[in-house]
């Protein structure tokens, strides 16, 4: 069959017999489908020119006669790659989880804007609803108010069986909310004191526990403020923290630091995920996650199962995030 830069024409695969137009065509089936997903929802391409390529030579050539730029649409169809397979391992721990009864608790913390939801949202993406929750609470009720602090959080704790992710999770008090004075300094002191306990009452009680600390730099959470207020589909996103997030860096920064030295622990470490670039930060968090968690299937993975040990790292005294 002649083709001209990687590109058959439709009427070159019609006059293929039958038998060499399917097997052709199951050749292909991967490149329709990533080419697809990334580029039909932003660029105008049929299905003929889709099944129509057979090279990455003809993909850059049908790329280039849209007015696409290659190189970023290469980037996100190999992302795109990437995250599917580390999607189908996750599948896979999912399964184990659940066939063994286990207890997975992930926490997302970081500043406003540092991609914890995003991420999250590319965990849970094929994972079965019934055993995988994300915990977002909103403020607390004056009921909550008045109880022990972890009291809520514990209430959405994985059972078992569950993977149970937390936007934020009860180290809002850690940061945020001695920062914004949503909290007395006693009330910080109690919490500081007691948090490690309480995580090590879980890691006795068989509770699997991951910390992530998502980092981006001051002058990336001002572009993506900026980002919120102007992207009619990221209006939801905007909050009143949101406009003293960068006035109170330094804040934050001290804080956070308070937080690392008293609650990094053996048992429960704290994870840095180096989030500037997001696309990196999902998939090494995700492959930070299925290299500490054992499953069946692990022994023969689709992809690498080992972190970038430039974007995921444990949290050490000499300051290796971004912010």
């Amino acid at each position: 069959m002649q083709k001209e830069n990687g590109i058959a024409s439709h009427a070159q695969l019609v006059s293929v017999p039958r038998k060499k137009r399917e097997n052709h065509h199951n050749a292909l089936t991967q490149n329709e489908k990533l080419v697809g997903r990334t580029l039909k929802k932003n660029v105008h391409l049929t299905d003929q020119e889709i099944a129509a390529i057979t090279t990455k030579k003809g993909l850059i050539s049908l790329l280039s006669t849209k007015n696409v730029n290659v190189r970023k649409a290469l980037v996100k169809m190999k992302y795109e790659q990437e995250l599917e397979k580390l999607q189908i391992e996750l599948v896979k721990l999912q399964r184990t989880v659940q066939l063994t009864g286990r207890r997975v608790v992930i926490l997302f913390e970081g500043r406003d804007a540092a991609g914890k939801g995003g991420s999250i949202r590319r965990f849970i993406e094929h994972l079965n609803p019934r055993t995988a929750r994300v915990v977002a609470l909103p403020k607390p009720t004056e009921v909550e108010k008045g109880q022990w602090y972890f009291q809520r959080y514990a209430r959405q704790l994985a059972n078992p069986g569950e993977i149970t992710f937390f936007d934020r999770s009860w180290y809002n008090r850690a940061v945020v909310e001695p920062v914004m004075g949503f909290c007395t300094e006693t009330q910080y002191k109690v919490f500081m004191q007691q948090v490690p306990e309480f995580e090590h009452m879980l890691y006795e009680d068989g509770v699997e526990l991951i910390k992530f600390w998502f980092s981006i730099s001051k002058e990336v959470q001002h572009a993506r403020f900026k980002s919120r207020r102007t992207d009619p589909l990221k209006q939801w996103k905007i909050s009143p923290v949101d406009d003293q997030a960068q006035e109170n860096w330094n804040a934050y920064t001290c804080y956070k630091e308070e937080m690392f030295s008293k609650t990094h622990t053996s048992y429960a470490p704290w994870i840095i995920v180096k989030a500037n670039d997001k696309k990196k930060a999902r998939l090494e968090s995700m492959r930070y996650v299925l290299s500490v968690l054992p499953y069946d299937g692990k022994e023969t993975p689709g992809t690498s199962l080992s972190p970038d040990p430039e974007i995921v790292l444990r949290h050490h005294r000499s300051n290796h995030s971004l912010d």
